[in-house]
């Protein structure tokens, strides 16, 4: 057997000599380092710190896509649950049509009942019971349906109001996870295009954060609309945000990222401190520009006496203003808001709040006029209902002066039907006999009067 002590000094022997390996091996890949040039360290450096940058942000946005795939799909549901109630609902305004025209029929023929009943009757006590009777129908029947009418119009307007809003907000979060899915490409694409492509896709930005806002193109804003000023000249701007009462906001899009990408590259201190007063520079050129064109002044266009200035990247204006606090007072001094994507949804989902509760007011407005003209309509049913009542009156009271004259008389040879029996018995030709109740009837009057 081997002794265990000596085993024990040949393993340590053994770990030592491999310790030394691995610090010459360590040594040796230090000195390789060190032999790297400064430069390419700094630019190793900033490499890593944008591919860091970028790798952090795509983990952002696939959190938040994934966070709107499950609203999408619990919205979804919500609005399978919303169809199946609306369907009951619609089911059963199907069934109260029914039972509304089985009552308004039901009416008719009582009321036709009632009518012949009033031409037969002799007695005016009658025809006023007749009239009570009518009454006690149609008001319990004027009662259902104005309360039917009320359940109907407010069950359809939450419902309608509730779908509208489901609705939008479903199609709001689809193209928010759409447009979630491309802004990092489009993003990197515009840093590194020319000005014109730049301010195409700060134009593509705001018009895509309008939508998200709630607001439809050409009826909330317009964009590139012309106007001529006093002297003729030719403006366009950026964009028209149309306000309740005829107001309007004028909206312009700054897009110049050179400057803030030359920044952004960088590697030393010099260059960025260059590339960073070049783009403070820029942005005050184009505030200045933007006053210069007197938007405000424009007799077509009722504006407030400010404009808004919009940068689609936060971290462009955030930088410029760390480096020049004034910017943003200097800009309002000239009647100009300098907005980003943040201050300008919360502004324009303002706007759009806005138009919303002008449009209920409007449709409040309209369904008071609405049931306005249907109760004047009731009005002047129940007044027909009078006139048709006055006039059974009249046609009985004529009837009855009529049968008066026809049988009724304290000598049956004065009545109508009493000489005309008369001229028959003295020998008068005919060819139809009278009905035998008026003979009698008017026989029994005569022999009652002797």
């Amino acid at each position: 057997m081997q002794d265990p002590l000596l085993l024990g000094i040949l393993y340590l022997l053994i770990g030592l000599f491999l310790g030394g390996a691995l610090v010459w091996f360590y040594a040796k890949i230090n000195l390789r380092v060190n032999a790297v040039s400064k430069s390419e360290l700094d630019k190793d450096y900033v490499l890593r710190q944008i591919h860091e940058s970028l790798q952090m942000q795509a983990d952002l946005l696939k959190e938040d896509l994934a966070e709107r795939d499950q609203e999408i799909k619990e919205l979804t549901a919500s609005l399978a649950a919303e169809n199946q109630s609306a369907k009951h609902l619609q089911e059963k305004l199907a069934q109260q049509m029914q039972e509304m025209e089985a009552l308004q029929k039901q009416a008719r023929v009582e009321f036709e009942n009632i009518s012949n009943k009033l031409l037969e009757e002799k007695s005016l006590k009658f025809m006023e019971n007749n009239h009570r009777q009518l009454s006690d129908i149609l008001n319990p029947l004027r009662e259902k349906i104005k309360t039917f009418e009320d359940n109907v119009e407010k069950r359809f307007l939450l419902e309608t109001k509730d779908r509208v809003s489901l609705k939008t907000e479903i199609e709001h979060l689809r193209a928010l996870n759409q447009q979630l899915s491309t802004d990092a490409n489009n993003l990197a694409t515009a840093l590194k295009g020319d000005s014109k492509t730049q301010g195409d896709w700060g134009e593509l930005q705001l018009e895509m954060l309008l939508e998200k806002s709630g607001l439809n193109k050409d009826i909330h804003y317009h964009t590139q609309s012309s106007f001529a000023d006093q002297d003729g000249n030719q403006k366009r701007p950026d964009f028209i945000i149309n306000m309740p009462g005829g107001k309007q906001l004028i909206l312009d899009s700054k897009v110049s990222l050179t400057a803030y990408q030359n920044y952004c590259e960088a590697s030393d201190e010099p260059d960025k401190s260059k590339h960073l007063k070049a783009h403070v520079d820029s942005l005050r050129r184009h505030v200045k520009d933007l006053n210069g064109k007197n938007y405000e002044q424009l007799y077509q266009i009722n504006s407030p006496d400010y404009l808004l200035l919009f940068v689609p990247i936060e971290s462009a204006l955030a930088l410029a203003l760390q480096q020049d606090s004034h910017l943003f007072l200097d800009a309002l001094d000239k009647n100009i808001v300098i907005v980003t994507t943040s201050t300008l949804l919360a502004t324009m989902r303002t706007v759009s709040y806005i138009w919303k509760q002008e449009k209920q007011t409007k449709n409040v407005l309209e369904i008071a006029r609405q049931s306005g003209m249907l109760y004047d309509k009731f009005c002047a049913f129940v007044d027909d209902l009078k006139d048709i009542g006055l006039r059974l009156d009249q046609a009985q009271g004529a009837y009855q002066g009529a049968m008066n004259k026809l049988t009724e008389s304290k000598k049956f040879g004065d009545t109508l039907i009493g000489r005309a029996e008369k001229i028959k018995m003295l020998g008068a030709r005919a060819s139809k006999n009278l009905p035998k109740d008026l003979l009698e009837e008017g026989s029994e009057l005569d022999e009652e009067n002797e």
